[in-house]
């Protein structure tokens, strides 16, 4: 006789709880187990999400962010497609917690009313995860990169076939007034283009990797670690908080005005950047020849205490006439032979003012040892001396009076040039936030709907790290796509 036992009430939702644990993905469990809200969502968030509207919401505030969060994390490009996800996927409905899958426009609708309460999200969680980054490598951490790119807006202007019927018709132009090769029909392109979009003003012309498009244009901030640090979106609102940063288009070179504007840029980024984060003090700052001005050097390295500042140069140094004269590194060369560098012997100061200074000294000199005196001698083994002095030619620098030759390092030393590779991680990052966190190619006119887009990026990329961190993988801080399969 088979034995048989009465199931009760009881013992059926535990069974079923346990296939329902058992069958959730592995991924979701991950994150439903690491990522709590409530550490994460600052308090007048939920305040402002939840103020008396004379109705009751249906949707609630951590379903909203967990789907669009996901979104992210699974490089879902347009928000049609993620209510599909979420339509056909109960597990994805649960772990967001959705009774109803909400439409399209609810989605647009959160990121263009919430617009501030993201943004200070965003900075919350840029305090929480500094200290896991400088755990994960405090020289990464305590480097700051600073990059502009663009969102190339859904407009008439970024069709390809405006832009070449400009460019076909200046080359008509060229070839029948016989013009030389002095007349560059690209850069004429550029500058009888309109400078913004016709549909919104906002909507800038740029120069990105190559081509001319009309974009919205941010600055980002990142670590060594290429992790985002800030996000600046540069609306009506950030430009007439700050006018400097605004410039007319002055020539035909693109690159010279992108370079110009990045350069206005920087300054008043970093501004904000240390007033909302006083408790984030990196020591080196890394950019491209585009902040390449004493007027950045002097704030960099003076107002805001940066130790070194890791810049190529954009145009020659320009050297007082000296007989040790400077090569393109700033490093004095030996009289006789400007092909020289002199050799840099310690940085310390013997000046009673305390000014630091550079010391460098004849590049065929050696250190010999005299075994009667047990003492070691500067020697000069040049054929043609420059000086009397046995020891050879000394030449001493002073960065003070000249920070954009020496901001805190030397140019062209193998640490310069290991230091500055380390540059690419703020593009990368722009990458990431464009094709993985799919930011770019949205069909989208709306720079509230752009900027938010953009903070959620930054949001998923810093809920990662923290993910990554609790598990005890942080080859993850970057994307937990391994982790899906």
């Amino acid at each position: 006789m088979i034995p048989y036992k009465q199931l009760s009430l009881a013992d059926i939702f535990s069974d079923c709880k346990e296939k329902f644990e058992n069958n959730k993905p592995q991924f979701l469990s991950l994150l439903e187990n690491t990522i709590n809200l409530d550490d994460l969502i600052p308090a007048s968030f939920i305040n402002h999400f939840y103020a008396s509207t004379g109705r009751p919401r249906k949707y609630s505030l951590y379903a909203m962010l967990h789907a669009l969060i996901l979104q992210r994390i699974f490089s879902i490009p347009t928000d049609s497609l993620l209510i599909i996800f979420l339509k056909y996927s109960q597990e994805l409905r649960d772990f967001c917690g959705f009774l109803k899958v909400p439409d399209a426009s609810k989605f647009t609708r959160f990121k263009q009313d919430f617009i501030l309460d993201l943004q200070l999200m965003f900075h919350n969680l840029v305090d929480i995860t500094e200290p896991i980054c400088q755990q994960i490598d405090p020289k990464l951490a305590s480097m700051t990169i600073f990059d502009t790119s663009g969102i190339e807006a859904f407009v008439t202007e970024n069709n390809p076939k405006y832009t070449n019927r400009i460019i076909k018709q200046l080359k008509t132009f060229k070839k029948v007034h016989a013009l030389d090769d002095s007349y560059d029909p690209y850069k004429a392109a550029y500058g009888s283009m309109p400078p913004h979009a016709s549909a919104n003003p906002a909507i800038q012309q740029m120069y990105i990797n190559g081509h001319f498009c009309y974009a919205f244009k941010f600055g980002i901030v990142t670590n060594g670690l290429g992790i985002v640090r800030d996000i600046s979106f540069y609306n009506q609102d950030f430009l007439k908080a700050h006018p400097d940063i605004v410039i007319e288009k002055k020539s035909d070179s693109p690159d010279e005005d992108k370079s110009l504007a990045d350069s206005k840029a920087l300054i008043p980024v970093l501004m904000d950047f240390f007033a909302k984060h006083p408790l984030i003090n990196p020591k080196f700052f890394l950019g491209d020849a585009a902040f390449d001005s004493i007027l950045i050097y002097r704030y960099l390295l003076h107002d805001l205490k940066f130790e070194k500042a890791f810049i190529p140069l954009k145009t020659k140094l320009a050297s007082k006439e000296s007989d040790c004269p400077l090569n393109e590194d700033g490093i004095p060369c030996c009289p006789h032979d400007h092909s020289l560098p002199m050799k840099r012997e310690g940085s310390k100061t013997h000046l009673r003012s305390g000014i630091p200074s550079m010391k460098f000294v004849c590049p065929k000199m050696k250190w010999v040892y005299n075994k009667k005196t047990k003492k070691s001698k500067r020697v000069t083994l040049c054929e043609n001396p420059c000086t009397k002095s046995s020891c050879g030619r000394m030449f001493y620098i002073y960065p003070e009076k000249n920070l954009r030759a020496y901001p805190g390092t030397t140019r062209g030393t193998l640490q310069w040039e290991n230091t500055y590779k380390i540059r690419t991680a703020v593009e990368k990052n722009i990458n990431h936030f464009k094709d993985s966190y799919c930011v770019a190619d949205r069909k989208t006119q709306n720079e509230l709907t752009l900027h938010a887009d953009l903070l959620l990026a930054g949001i998923t990329e810093l809920i990662t790290v923290i993910v990554a961190n609790k598990i005890h993988k942080n080859e993850y801080i970057r994307s937990l796509k391994p982790l899906i399969a």
